[in-house]
């Protein structure tokens, strides 16, 4: 399927989908969002993905946030129901990185802080600005990135988060130069694919359904899930180069 917003590439068993529309800081109107939902549902379904990378055109923005613009248009229109795009993109089956090249701001902060991890730059920094303007977003995907108390001063305060801080508090795995950001992005991201995928794949499913557990029902679910879901390969399936060099014959 071809897109007016969006930019698909594949590569290494790893989906790198590219926020295009650059002239508006690749800000997100219903039309890219929709694309972006579409191209994450699209990856999840092909099996020769492993990982998929999210990031934006140009080297000012990884989106300025929603399409202001577009947002006047429908406040005159009737009340919409409120879309999944977002949670559906966090509860993709696979996981997701951030390539954080500029600015994340409002829409674009729920977005990046939604995806499983982040990698970013120098020009990196990010503003979870709805209290600022009336609104409330972020409460189920920044704790979960930054912990609760963090969480609480980006959302009340609104204010900038630069590239130094957001690594030091996490909201950024990694921080390289830009010069460095697609390639350690890329690194990442064929180390993930190039795992089991169902074990990968396993895994998130498992942290996401566990968050608010308790440790033994999270041990549990565990076993239940790689007894029943996905069973744990046997010593001959993982580890066949050890056993080739150092086995030694079953009785």
């Amino acid at each position: 399927m071809s897109y007016e917003h969006i930019l698909v590439d594949k590569e290494d068993g790893v989906g790198i989908l590219t926020l295009n529309r650059p002239d508006k800081l690749n800000a997100m109107n219903r039309k890219l969002a929709g694309e972006l939902h579409d191209a994450v549902k699209s990856m999840d379904a092909d099996d020769a993905i492993g990982c998929i990378v999210i990031t934006g055109a140009g080297t000012r923005a990884f989106s300025a946030g929603g399409d202001i613009h577009e947002q006047r248009e429908d406040d005159r229109d009737a009340i919409r129901p409120p879309r999944r795009g977002s949670y559906e993109i966090a509860a993709s089956a696979k996981p997701t990185i951030g390539m954080i090249n500029g600015l994340a701001y409002g829409g674009a902060a729920v977005l990046a802080s939604s995806l499983d991890m982040r990698v970013g730059c120098e020009d990196s920094r990010f503003r979870f600005l709805a209290a600022a303007y009336g609104r409330i977003n972020s409460t189920w995907s920044l704790p979960n990135q930054v912990g609760w108390p963090i969480a609480k001063e980006l959302l009340f305060t609104a204010r900038v988060v630069e590239a130094e801080e957001a690594y030091r508090i996490g909201l950024l795995n990694h921080l390289v130069s830009r010069d460095q950001l697609l390639a350690k992005t890329i690194e990442l991201a064929r180390t993930i694919a190039g795992n089991n995928r169902a074990a990968v794949m396993g895994i998130k499913t498992l942290l996401l359904k566990q968050m608010t557990q308790s440790l033994e029902e999270q041990w549990a679910e565990e076993r239940h899930f790689t007894t029943h879901v996905v069973r744990g390969a046997k010593a001959e399936e993982a580890f066949p180069e050890f056993i080739a060099r150092h086995g030694r014959p079953l009785d």
